[in-house]
């Protein structure tokens, strides 16, 4: 997370279009005119719970319209998005007992999370020198895997799948040492290569997505040294090119940016830099093939999700939309975003807490509500966006009790659930899997399929595959919310059936070209059923306008 949030801000994305106050004023009455006519709550707005900051929200929104707005393309299919986005940070390998890691995993599974964001640090694992996997800091002597099998294990055991964070090199890999933190690169990055290969090499098929680095554009992240996205770009494309050698199917993310408006200054360099000029500088280094997915951090920190101004120069839960404006302008539309840690900060009111107010400070009620906003607009408004990983579920110990961080937990470490918890818990069994406006791939979460359906790989199909479905009576169900469906069938020939809620079935014949299911001038939520009637069918996408 981001422990040095900067100062001086960045030049904005895009320069204004109008600044005429009397413009602003006529548009400030007209949003708010349809702010009440809708009979939404101004908090939907603005994300401000207090009269006199909504009342300066509604002026900033009403700028919206006057600003270039950023390029989103948000019906351009997006690979590694159609999944379960419900994810949260653990600190597993810091527990002793074996048991609570146990609980950890049992807690957060009986929650509904699906996935688990842990870290597997290099220091930890090849930790002596290079290709020793010996762990001798302790008598016994044992496997340093022997931890890490155990948690891969638990997981499996529990249903959920992992992403891993592959950070920390151990002082061997520098001729310095520690010298320069113990983030500090590694001297030789063959060095890095070699442990993320056998990494992925261990757990191929077991472990489904990495994540190379933790916040490189930030102190202390890349060590006690100037933040360097050419350096970063180089590390992140040997451990692309090593995982995929090691397991082709894995998925690699970044390293989470870390939300930073400013620019910190080391002796003739940046040691912190605003994460759009860090991702554009990566972009420049040549770093578009070596990932799947951009990871960011998210935090949710002087205002609720719900916030809807604009403001490069300022920290809100919509401040992901400049990062995908950068990946379209820079040709990865076709690639998601990953939410990596994301959560308010429900600290006491103690101002001698370290760093007390720099997360900013919501009540531990505003905690539990924001939480499930935060998924809910994603979902809904950022089809380019898939897994969100809660920051986080609880530490060990409490011995962080002085740090402002710590107030992010989700359960105290005696396992006690804070409101949020509940909340989550709630809303995760409530929620009914929908698509929402955007192109859809064949893998959506949403879907239900049931018959005979094969995995095709088609150089013509949406993103390389589809779903094809050659027996009389396969079935796919889901629901969706917009005023049109649209279905991009694949290569194949046949007839199906298309029931909408209750409506009788309607006969279609399909010859590989895209069909238009459905079709209002309301926007509400229908459910679907298509069943195959003769001949093949296939699902390549799904888009819902």
């Amino acid at each position: 997370m981001n422990r040095n949030p900067g100062t001086h801000p960045p030049q904005p994305a895009a320069r204004s279009r109008c600044s005429n106050p009397v413009l602003s004023l006529l548009a400030t009455c007209l949003l708010l005119s349809c702010i009440l006519a809708s009979c939404q709550p101004v908090f939907e707005w603005t994300g401000e719970e207090h009269p006199f900051k909504q009342a300066y929200a509604l002026m900033l929104l009403a700028g919206n319209p006057f600003h270039a707005q950023p390029r989103t393309l948000p019906w351009e299919p997006i690979a590694h998005t159609g999944l379960n986005p419900f994810g949260i940070n653990v600190f597993l390998e810091q527990e002793v007992e074996l048991w609570k890691r146990e609980k950890t995993v049992q807690m957060v599974a009986q929650a509904g999370f699906h996935w688990i964001r842990q870290s597997f640090p290099w220091e930890d694992i090849e930790i002596h020198g290079k290709g020793d996997f010996e762990d001798r800091r302790h008598i016994p002597y044992r496997s340093a895997w022997e931890k890490y099998d155990h948690i891969v294990a638990l997981v499996e055991q529990y249903g959920l799948e992992m992403i891993a964070v592959l950070s920390n090199p151990p002082a061997w890999s520098r001729a310095d040492g520690d010298a320069r933190g113990t983030f500090a690169p590694p001297d030789n990055l063959e060095d890095y290569g070699d442990f993320v290969y056998t990494v992925a090499s261990r757990y191929r098929g077991r472990i489904r997505a990495y994540q190379v680095w933790n916040e490189p554009n930030i102190y202390p992240e890349w060590g006690e040294q100037p933040v360097d996205p050419a350096g970063y770009t180089r590390l992140l494309c040997t451990a692309y090119r090593r995982i995929k050698e090691a397991d082709p199917e894995a998925i690699v993310l970044t390293g989470a940016l870390a939300q930073t408006i400013g620019y910190d200054f080391g002796p003739g360099a940046w040691t912190g830099m605003n994460e759009f000029v860090f991702l554009q500088r990566m972009y420049d280094a040549g770093a578009a093939p070596c990932f799947d997915v951009l990871a960011v951090n998210d935090y949710i920190l002087w205002s609720a999700p719900t916030d809807r101004r604009m403001r490069p120069w300022a920290v809100t839960y919509a401040r992901p939309v400049y990062l995908r404006d950068i990946m379209v302008a820079n040709g990865d539309a076709h690639k998601s975003i990953w939410l990596a840690e994301m959560n308010s900060n429900a600290i006491p009111s103690d101002p001698t807490i370290q760093h007390f107010g720099a997360y900013g400070q919501v009540t531990l009620e505003q905690q539990a509500r924001y939480a499930p906003l935060a998924y809910e607009r994603a979902m809904r408004e950022w089809p380019w966006v898939g897994v969100i990983n809660f920051w986080f579920f609880r530490r060990p110990s409490d011995a962080e009790r002085n740090q402002a961080w710590y107030y992010f937990r989700m359960a105290e470490p005696d396992f006690t659930p804070l409101p949020v918890y509940y909340a989550m818990k709630d809303y995760i069994a409530r929620l009914t899997p929908t698509l929402y406006p955007g192109t859809h791939q064949e893998d959506h979460w949403a879907l239900t399929y049931s018959g005979e359906w094969e995995t095709v790989r088609d150089p013509a199909a949406v993103l390389g595959a589809y779903r094809r479905a050659s027996e009389p009576g396969a079935t796919v169900t889901f629901v969706f919310e917009g005023r049109a469906l649209t279905l991009t069938p694949g290569s194949v020939e046949g007839a199906i059936e298309v029931q909408i809620d209750d409506d009788a079935p309607r006969r279609l014949e399909v010859h590989g070209e895209p069909l238009r299911l459905f079709s209002s001038a309301r926007q509400e939520t229908h459910r679907v059923r298509i069943t195959l009637v003769d001949g093949q069918t296939g699902i390549d996408s799904l888009t819902v306008r």
